[in-house]
């Protein structure tokens, strides 16, 4: 449960204005964590960090333990000497979207150079930093090497169109390919190491300023992924490892043919008689990199949408229920107390709130859904209830000024009415009614501090291009926007200040 009034920025790692044409883990990142320290915020939430493969999406992973490759500083590297500092001179600029083809041309071919200098140059404490690495990560690095360098070897192709004696792993084959392949798998460890490495130390430098980091975790991973190519037992698939069923969610009022997203589901059963060890090996995981973790789609660990995988649409899906307050218990009691927030947007019935409760984990309001009626006042502050987390909007919400340019008279009215708008307009005006809350954690996405519109939104559900793209411009850190939030912050009571005890009556 949360303990403590604090508020955060909704940020991803992309959207930072890196070299590279895409945001990493660089200067750009510590300006960024400078900044929210200077705004007296406590967190930083971010989208998932897994590398990404068609659409761009973090949501649709390669895997769901890697790390990121283009999300590496390139500068970093080269400040160490793994890289030659000439080499960034070909580097797309810092400004404008995220391009990330252009970043996989660039910056891949670098990180490989760098980690092959790396295997043949690291010095002894070095190395020993990465087989301690290599070690503590090896139930998911050694496959994901794997499949990483089967990957480029078949431009790309997902892993059902590789030649069978891979797609099913058949021991003398998967034997003789690592034998073969052993400096291109060892790059691609590196190359997680040096992620690793980078993500600790940002991690670090936010810690000493009083700012953590807020994970998320897709509750599905991608088909195309080292996960369920490493253990289609626990996945819904044939023989000839096809799925059976997939995911998505009903058809509703916004979308008479339901969602059909594709991913396969999960042998619940399977999991369960193994002691749910995926999971409790992932949520570990991701708790080594963050130090609250929201958990998407919470709906789904109580009850899920299985569609047949043949069909193109979610129409002739059905309910399955899921094994949430055993697969909860068992993590409570392997990993202790379980720092997560449950994403309970969309359909929620009374079996999802009974499980969250029962889980004892904060549940997520967004402002921008509170107004349409009374049904949707939930929303809003004065719904509120202090285990919570409130957005003013989320990376798959419009821009709170992009919403506020769409939204019909009726609601505009009621906006008036609730928040009365200034003369700094209405996302400032949704900024201090969602800090004024009593919910304990509330989060601002970046786009809403700089006051941005549609331009900027992060993302469009159902969409599948144009996403992810959207970036910071390199100058809009300004002192005064970080001191009209920390202004907020503090009036608030979610700067971290304690009350003396001599003065608490």
């Amino acid at each position: 449960m949360l303990t403590e009034r604090a508020s955060g920025v909704l940020l991803h790692v992309s959207s930072l204005p890196s070299r590279g044409g895409i945001g990493d883990l660089g200067p750009a990142a510590y300006a960024f964590a400078d900044f929210l320290a200077a705004a007296k915020q406590q967190y930083w939430q971010v989208l998932p960090l897994g590398p990404t493969g068609y659409g761009n999406s973090p949501y649709s992973a390669l895997s769901a333990f890697a790390g990121n490759p283009l999300f590496i500083s390139l500068e970093v590297l080269a400040s160490q000497g793994w890289l030659d500092s000439n080499a960034l001179d070909s580097l797309p600029g810092n400004d404008g979207p995220a391009d990330f083809e252009r970043a996989v041309e660039t910056k891949l071919p670098l990180l490989e150079q760098a980690a092959q200098r790396f295997s043949a140059h690291a010095q002894e404490e070095d190395r020993h930093r990465f087989e301690q690495f290599c070690m503590d990560n090896s139930y998911w690095l050694e496959a994901y090497a794997s499949f990483s360098v089967m990957r480029t070897m078949f431009a790309g192709a997902s892993w059902a169109a590789w030649p069978m004696e891979y797609v099913l792993r058949v021991s003398e084959a998967m034997e003789r390919f690592r034998a073969d392949h052993a400096p291109e798998r060892m790059v691609q460890k590196i190359i997680q190491f040096f992620f690793e490495e980078q993500w600790q130390t940002l991690r670090r430098y936010c810690a000493e300023r009083n700012v953590r980091f807020i994970g998320d975790a897709a509750i599905f991973v991608n088909y195309d992924s080292s996960d369920v190519w490493m253990y289609p037992e626990i996945f819904e698939l044939d023989e000839q490892k096809n799925a059976l069923q997939v995911s998505g969610v009903p058809p509703d009022y916004f979308s008479p043919t339901g969602q059909r997203w594709g991913n396969p589901l999960y042998r619940w059963d399977v999991l369960a008689s193994r002691n749910f060890d995926w999971w409790e090996a992932r949520i570990r995981r991701a708790l080594s990199l963050c130090d609250l973790l929201r958990l998407d789609h919470f709906r789904g660990f109580e009850a899920y949408w299985s569609i047949p995988a043949e069909d193109e649409t979610a129409i002739r899906g059905a309910w399955r229920k899921a094994p949430g307050a055993e697969l909860f218990a068992y993590l409570r009691k392997q990993l202790g107390n379980l720092p997560l927030i449950a994403e309970d947007l969309g359909l929620i019935t009374p079996e999802v709130e009974q499980l969250r409760q029962h889980c004892g984990l904060p549940g997520m309001r967004v402002m921008q859904f509170g107004f349409s009626d009374r049904g949707a006042h939930i929303h809003l502050p004065h719904r509120c209830e202090e285990n919570m987390v409130i957005y003013t909007g989320t990376h798959d919400n419009d821009t709170t000024l992009g919403w506020w340019h769409k939204t019909n008279d009726t609601e505009r009215q009621a906006i008036a009415a609730y928040l009365h708008p200034g003369d700094d307009g209405i996302v400032w005006a949704m900024m201090r009614g969602a800090a004024a809350s009593v919910a304990r954690l509330c989060l601002f996405p970046m786009q809403d501090l700089l006051q941005l519109g549609s331009e900027a939104r992060m993302n469009t559900p159902a969409q599948s291009h144009g996403n992810w793209a959207w970036r910071y411009h390199p100058d809009a850190l300004q002192p005064w926007l970080a001191e009209k939030l920390a202004a907020l912050t503090e009036v608030t009571d979610r700067d971290g200040w304690v009350e003396p005890a001599s003065q608490v009556v």
